[in-house]
């Protein structure tokens, strides 16, 4: 990279904001693809999830899984990411994070009866 001085400064600015502009564009580019890639189709969803068509198909009336759905063409569409969060919504604590949490639960209380 040339060296930026007082005579060259406006043409590195622009070379600068230039180069700006094209990373932008290639973020952009990039995660509008990574979106559109992790869509998944019923099926492909159903193998994800390991899960049933009918599993599937019982879930979506009572809003039980997030799914996208274009009244168009009435087809089921589902994020990979959003599906990754729902089967983690359903985590159990383990012993220890039970006991860490009542722990917490206790500390804090007894520090409010001590006011």
């Amino acid at each position: 990279m040339p060296e930026i001085n007082f005579n060259n400064l406006q043409e590195s600015v622009s070379q600068l904001l230039s180069k700006l502009d094209k990373i932008e564009k290639l973020l952009l580019n990039n995660s509008n693809q990574s979106e559109t890639e992790n869509l998944l189709t019923v099926s492909q969803a159903i193998k994800f999830l390991n899960l049933s068509v009918s599993t599937i198909y019982g879930y979506v009336p009572r809003k039980e899984i997030p799914v996208c759905k274009r009244k168009e063409t009435k087809r089921l569409y589902f994020s990979k990411k959003q599906l990754t969060e729902w089967i983690l919504e359903g985590k159990k604590q383990t012993i220890s994070e039970i006991k860490n949490e009542a722990h917490l639960y206790l500390k804090k209380k007894r520090g409010n009866h001590a006011k």
